[in-house]
């Protein structure tokens, strides 16, 4: 069995988030749940993951352009010199030819749903290989129920070959007990002592200019001051078209209350989730939602949009508000942060339902998928 291990990022940046730790989860637990298969993973570097026969590409697939090519032109080659039973593409697009067949995973369809929010050329490739790979994959994974709807509707896939695996939480993110060990990295960071904290890419999708809008609401009505004072975190990678979240934050005049830390090594998370009093989340689509749940994981509660596939991540857990309504928005987070006892609830609640999501979990299905596919008789390649 092969993965495509290309988009797997160890940069301080926004491709180190969300599908690059989909990969990366892959490669840790696939060989822990289930030993027999083979497994070789195509990779741009070599990383060292036990249980994998590393496969490194002397192309430089950072760069996306060389990247693509390497997925059509050398990946398959790749497969048929490792006389693979099976490759698995983990990011939506797989080669038109191949000579093996084809899992394909498809995180959310943004680019069919936002087309506008993406550039061009990116948009442009997405949309039409991502419909050619679904068509011809032996299966296609999908991260939940929701998107599992999109792709049988806008890809015109048969629901049957289309099969949900929920993402899963790092075992690092938890509550953090010692407050001390939080305070002390708070000072180191140079963090407010009350903060209401986003986490994700800063694109247009995310709806950071409806946060800001509530964030100001807040601060105008003197909501905040009631109850602590809080600013508001925007942490995360920049991504495309990021510029007009800072001139959102110029125009409201919020310089000195909006602090954008930038991106978030993984070994910190628990403790800057730990650090907030509330997790907002304001993403008018996702195909998922992992922040949310790793919040949920670590005690702090969560607000959400109401997007269908953060409704399923979240459940009863959070608080649920209309994306487009900065009112509704600031409203619900002035109550959690102002009622104790509805904030102690989410935060039992969140807990509760982020023990039902693991990367392990996430693994245990995928193997099984793959044995589906080939047959007990094939499992050994």
């Amino acid at each position: 069995m092969g993965l495509n291990a290309h988009l797997l990022s160890l940069n301080a940046s926004y491709r180190s988030a969300g599908v690059s730790r989909y990969i990366h989860y892959l490669l840790t637990y696939l060989p822990r749940v289930d030993e027999r298969l083979r497994y070789v993973a195509f990779l741009g570097a070599p990383l060292g993951y036990p249980g994998w026969r590393e496969r490194v590409s002397p192309w430089r697939t950072a760069n996306p352009i060389l990247r693509i090519l390497w997925e059509q032109v050398a990946q398959p080659w790749g497969a048929w010199g490792e006389r693979l039973d099976l490759l698995h593409v983990p990011v939506y697009v797989g080669p038109i030819v191949a000579p093996c067949p084809v899992v394909v995973t498809v995180h959310d369809l943004s680019f069919y749903h936002y087309p506008e929010m993406f550039p061009p050329f990116r948009r442009a490739y997405l949309q039409t290989l991502t419909r050619r790979t679904v068509r011809h994959a032996a299966h296609v994974i999908v991260d939940s129920a929701s998107t599992r709807s999109d792709v049988v509707r806008i890809l015109d896939v048969p629901e049957s070959k289309v099969m949900v695996i929920p993402l899963g939480v790092d075992e690092m993110l938890h509550p953090i007990e010692d407050r001390q060990e939080v305070q002390s990295f708070r000072e180191r960071r140079s963090l407010p002592e009350r903060m209401i904290l986003y986490l994700g890419t800063l694109e247009p999708r995310k709806n950071l200019v409806t946060l800001l809008e509530a964030y100001e609401l807040l601060r105008r009505e003197r909501a905040l001051d009631r109850i602590g004072g809080h600013r508001l975190v925007i942490a995360g990678g920049k991504g495309w078209y990021y510029r007009e979240i800072i001139t959102r934050v110029e125009q409201l005049k919020l310089q000195d209350e909006v602090l954008f830390p930038g991106y978030i090594p993984q070994e910190e998370l628990a403790l800057w989730i730990n650090a907030a009093d509330l997790f907002v989340y304001p993403s008018v689509y996702e195909g998922f939602g992992l922040p949310p749940l790793e919040a949920m994981a670590c005690g702090t509660p969560v607000v959400v949009s109401d997007t269908a596939s953060l409704r399923e991540v979240v459940g009863d857990a959070g608080v649920i508000v209309d994306s487009h309504d900065p009112q509704a928005l600031a409203r619900a987070i002035a109550d959690v942060l102002h009622d104790r006892d509805r904030h102690r609830t989410l935060r039992e609640a969140g807990l509760a339902r982020a023990r039902q999501f693991s990367w392990e979990a996430m693994a245990l299905q995928t193997a099984g998928l793959y044995h589906r596919i080939l047959g007990d008789e094939q499992a050994h390649g």
